[in-house]
């Protein structure tokens, strides 16, 4: 297969030369086209990576009680391809996946495939991983430890569908490879974002501060992508808000803000086609530069406090709480009064807006040359220099309390509030959390400082590392249009610092112009959590309590990103590659999961189990004293992990009762817009099949005698939510929910289900269901 995939690709460049040579672009012979373009489109779609939808963690806001139940909008990885017409060995891919960060395991298998079926071509340097961060999709596919507690261990069919459903995006924008031209534009969007730690924000000089208008940015940047005649084929949007607008107790799969604004463009472009098999591809990309501090809830936080004085106001400005504790400090988006799905229809739908005023504007062309760079940076041993000549280094990996206290998009637990960075902490703590990490090192304590540290992850390695020490350091270059991609969340302040550093040292260095445009994409490749200000960081409120490497971590990425700079000249020699540290370990054999054991988990009388959130929650539970006994229930815990079989055992219909057999039905009366249809089966677990490419239901409409799939469950009015009824049995429901939107055509329609069941003995079979016949007037 790949010698097959290999000889259509020596075939393609063939055919690009030849397009070089001829002067094709712009539908005619003369001018020479600059570009090569693919999209990760086709008659298909863009790539499917939806894992399973339910009894798995979400991916996010990392709560042990938040595990799917269902589906809302399906994760998609979108990719873009773009190459020098003239050298067409020169091209970079970026690919833009709906999940909440990129992750080295991941990224490497991508790469591994990738390189496999297209030698030569796709390698480890030009390709970029990008994450929306979207905090409703499914969780439990990055290698490190950390961030597999919440979802009992690492999750290989949720890794897997990532990788299969990337890879398949990028094959497609290889096939729809052709000439095109590229343009670049600006425009501001309000009222879609508002800065989460302005204390924080505060902290940075008064006349750096002065400098801008808002203490976060509002700048959307456009790369259009043109066919050689000028019709649009898609975009890549870069703008910086949170994918928190749906919140921490929503248990449907979905895309955030992000996904949203996708959908809307696309869907707007081709409305007759289904989510994921549109021509056109609108990538909403996360400006990871000034991402780290962003909230969508831009009504501001507000205690919800019911009986107390404080109900309803605005929470403390310093610390994010509400009568001492952080527990009850949320953020209201702009839909708050209506739901939390509603403020993301309102966030999403500010960005499509923002892209549509970009697309229907004059942008400048891009011009110039396709390079990209890529290295390993291990950032737990990083000295540097810094630019007054003095001496600095990072510190292997640590957070601090304030991480535990949480953000206004997802509060802590207990005492721990953010903005405290003293070193008096609850002894309680102190024992707690070295019964969970190694205790730091005084030289651990000094590099930290001022932080406080509660998890000093850099240290644990058992069973495997908690947390990176090597990251991924990429650029892309695009003609004048230089792509950071960076593996952690800066906030505004540092984001705009690290933009503007390597945007002045790529000009002064002659590798682009004074017409450059340069753009922060993550968090991408490898997650590494924040990055701030060092003055930021001196306030420890939770973006700088999460800024694992220290205090200068910025100015390590800004020294290690500004040394690379010269690989993206027009004259950089092929083959010759920056230094490197060694790439991060491969933790795959060592994966565990404990998905299966949960119960297991809870019915232990001592121990810990603690639920720690990348967002804000950090809970540990303490079921009595500290015993000899805890090492020995740990160790049986992860014994039992290691054999945990973690697919479903059954399937069963009640009774009487078949697959698919409608339970509840839709209702005789006509439906008007505004109205939610709603219908029940006989249901069987979704992680038989994840239905990639595919759906789990339909709404179908009758026209001309024939039915007719008008809606899937990739479609924001539609719902898909499984219910384990018995899990002895292993019987349970599915429940359809369809609102219908305005200017629905009146008519006659129903609406099917689609799964998969799987008996004791025997293989997994397919059925379906259908409802009756509803009008909607």
């Amino acid at each position: 297969m790949s010698k097959l995939v290999w000889s259509l690709t020596k075939g393609l460049l063939v055919s690009n030369a030849l397009f070089t040579s001829l002067g094709y672009v712009d539908g005619q012979q003369g001018v020479a086209a600059q570009y090569l373009l693919g999209l990760g489109s086709s008659a298909q779609g863009v790539g499917d990576i939806t894992g399973p939808v339910v009894e798995t963690n979400l991916m996010g806001y990392a709560s042990l009680a938040q595990v799917g139940t269902g589906l809302h909008m399906r994760q998609r990885s979108r990719a873009f391809i773009i190459a020098d017409a003239a050298k067409p060995s020169d091209r970079v891919v970026f690919i833009n996946a709906d999940i909440a960060m990129g992750d080295s395991g991941v990224r490497r298998s991508i790469v591994s495939q990738l390189s496999s079926q297209f030698p030569g071509v796709y390698t480890n340097d030009n390709i970029a991983f990008v994450g929306t961060h979207q905090h409703s999709g499914v969780g439990g596919f990055l290698e490190n430890l950390l961030p597999q507690i919440t979802s009992l261990g690492y999750v290989k069919q949720s890794a897997d569908a990532i990788v299969a459903g990337t890879v398949r995006a990028v094959q497609r924008a290889h096939t729809s490879l052709a000439p095109g031209k590229l343009s670049l534009g600006n425009t501001t969007v309000l009222d879609a974002n508002i800065n989460r730690s302005p204390s924080a924000y505060l902290a940075n000089p008064a006349e750096e501060r002065a400098r801008y208008e808002f203490d976060q940015d509002k700048d959307m940047t456009l790369l259009r992508f043109d066919d050689a005649n000028g019709n649009p084929r898609g975009f890549l949007n870069f703008f910086a808000v949170h994918g928190t607008s749906i919140y921490e107790n929503n248990t449907l799969i979905s895309t955030d803000n992000k996904g949203m604004a996708a959908f809307l463009y696309e869907s707007s472009v081709e409305p007759a086609a289904m989510p994921g098999n549109t021509t056109f591809v609108a990538g909403f990309t996360q400006n990871t530069a000034n991402v780290g501090d962003t909230s969508p809830n831009t009504l501001g936080a507000f205690c919800e406090s019911p009986g107390e004085a404080f109900d309803g106001q605005p929470c403390d400005f310093e610390t994010s709480t509400c009568g001492g504790t952080a527990q009850a400090c949320h953020g209201r988006g702009p839909g708050f009064r209506i739901s939390d799905f509603e403020s993301n229809q309102i966030i999403g739908d500010a960005q499509f807006q923002g892209a549509r005023r970009l697309m229907s504007s004059t942008l400048a062309p891009v011009h110039g040359a396709v390079k990209s760079v890529h290295t390993y940076l291990n950032m737990a041993t990083h000295s540097f220099q810094l630019p007054n000549g003095s001496t600095a280094k990072t510190c292997p990996a640590a957070l601090g309390f304030s991480f535990a206290g949480g953000t206004t998009d997802g509060p802590g637990a207990f005492d721990f509030v953010q903005g405290d960075n003293s070193t008096s902490q609850n002894p309680f703590w102190q024992i707690v959390k070295g019964a969970i990490t190694p205790l730091p090192s005084d030289e651990q304590k000094a590099c930290q400082a001022p932080k406080p540290i509660l998890l000093n992850t850099g240290a644990a390695s058992t069973p495997y590392a908690w947390s990176p020490s090597t990251v991924s350091i990429q650029m892309l270059r695009i003609g004048n249009f230089v792509i950071l991609v960076m593996p952690g969340e800066l906030t505004t302040m540092a984001g705009r610092r690290m933009r503007e550093a390597l945007r002045a040292k790529l000009i002064s260095s002659g590798v682009i112009g004074s017409d450059a445009y340069v753009v922060v994409a993550g968090p991408a490749n490898t997650y590494a959590h924040y990055v701030t200000t060092k003055e930021e960081y001196s306030i420890q409120r939770y973006e700088g309590a999460s800024t694992i490497f220290g205090q200068y971590t910025l100015d390590a990425y800004i020294d290690k990103y500004g040394s690379l700079v010269s690989f993206l000249a027009d004259n950089a020699s092929a083959g010759v590659v920056p230094p490197s540290d060694p790439a991060p370990p491969d933790l795959s054999g060592k994966a565990i999961s404990l998905q299966v054991s949960l119960s297991a988990l809870r019915a232990l009388p001592v121990c810990v189990a603690f639920r720690l959130d990348t967002h804000s929650l950090f809970y540990v539970y303490v079921y009595v004293a500290f015993t000899s006994r805890v090492c020995a229930y740990v160790r049986m815990l992860f014994r039992f992990s290691l054999l945990a079989q973690t697919a479903v055992v059954f399937d069963a219909a009640p009774i009487g009762k078949r697959f698919g057999q409608v339970l509840t039905n839709v209702n005789t009366t006509p439906y008007r817009a505004g109205d939610a249809v709603r219908v029940q089966f006989v249901g069987a677990n979704p992680r038989n099949n994840l239905r990639l490419e595919s759906t789990f239901l339909t709404v179908e409409q009758q026209v001309n005698g024939q039915w007719r799939a008008v809606r899937s469950d990739s479609h924001p009015s539609t719902t898909f939510k499984w219910t384990r009824t018995n899990t002895i049995l292993g019987t349970s429901t599915v429940d359809i929910t369809w609102t219908i939107e305005g200017g629905t055509p009146a008519g006659s329609y129903r609406i099917s289900y689609f799964g998969d069941s799987k008996p004791l003995i025997g293989s997994i079979s397919s059925f379906s269901g259908v409802s009756d016949t509803f009008t909607v007037a």
